[in-house]
């Protein structure tokens, strides 16, 4: 599957919530029901993203997404908030090139890391990013913007399963 990555149209906000339903079932096979249930961002939510010029899809051939990338910028780095990628989609390229792109803006814009918040044993999470450079944060490495993610995480519920803030910098020779 060939991708182009692009900024998401408001057309297509629906279209990223179903890619997030889709990947989150993902989850259920894990015994993470309520990770596999959690409703994706709202569409409010992903349109601020979108006008904030921080909501990048994974176009196929025929310009329909397969993944999307949520982020926004957190202290002196791009905090990459959500990646979802269609299972239809995935183990193609399609996250990596999400992210990549994500980090290549953030780059632009004067940020020196990309960071993210992520499950420490669901092997397309942490292992995944792991792979792809980014290495976890000790907590006492946590800024305030990711010290008040962490807290909200915390807050949803999330903490149930180990998690980890994981960084990677922007000056990295990103693939």
């Amino acid at each position: 599957m060939r991708t182009h990555i692009r900024a998401a149209a408001p057309d297509e906000l629906s279209a990223l919530q179903d890619i997030e339903r889709a990947a989150g079932a993902l989850f259920r096979a894990l015994g993470m029901p309520e990770i596999a249930d959690d409703e994706p961002p709202a569409l409010s939510a992903l349109d601020h993203y979108r006008r904030a010029g921080h909501c990048w899809v994974a176009a196929d051939e025929r310009d329909r997404p397969a993944g999307y990338l949520i982020a926004e910028p957190v202290d002196d780095a791009l905090h990459v908030e959500q990646v979802s990628v269609h299972p239809r989609a995935a183990r193609r390229g399609v996250g990596r090139s999400l992210i990549a792109h994500a980090a290549g803006r953030a780059r632009a814009q004067g940020l020196t890391s990309v960071t993210l918040t992520t499950f420490t044993d669901v092997p397309w999470n942490a292992p995944y990013y792991a792979r792809l450079g980014f290495r976890p944060l000790a907590e006492a490495a946590l800024t305030p913007g990711l010290r008040q993610i962490r807290a909200e995480e915390s807050e949803h519920g999330l903490d149930r399963w180990p998690r980890v803030c994981m960084s990677r910098t922007t000056s990295d020779k990103w693939s």
